[in-house]
């Protein structure tokens, strides 16, 4: 329950200050990098290697059209109360969530491309 509470205000938060809305600012070429291999390696464990879904959904870009950024920035940083999903804020600032999100509605770049498409 209280994970729950704490989720609905990240994103309420994220939604007044409008987070999300616009591009999400790019990370320098080493932690773009480490990012890449984290939602590859670490989301991919559960996401599906290709992303495709697992134990947890897709995250291809039609799977997540028309979801509220914030929500999923918020679901990024504190996870999903009752689920297998983890917060990841220990691990990712909000602004590195937010680039995360719009790559994955972009189609996620590869490995093997540096982290760049």
């Amino acid at each position: 329950m209280r994970l729950a509470i704490i989720h609905a205000v990240v994103l309420l938060v994220l939604t007044l200050i409008g987070v999300g809305t616009a591009g999400a600012a790019e990370p320098d070429g080493s932690r773009r990098q480490a990012l890449v291999a984290m939602v590859r390696q670490d989301c991919g464990s559960c996401h599906g290697l290709t992303l495709k879904g697992g134990l947890g959904p897709a995250l291809l870009p039609e799977a997540l059209a028309g979801k509220p950024t914030a929500s999923l920035i918020a679901t990024v940083l504190s996870g999903r109360p009752g689920t297998a999903m983890p917060g990841w804020s220990r691990f990712v600032s909000e602004a590195e969530a937010a680039w995360i999100i719009d790559q994955l509605r972009r189609g996620f770049p590869s490995l093997d491309a540096g982290g760049r498409r």
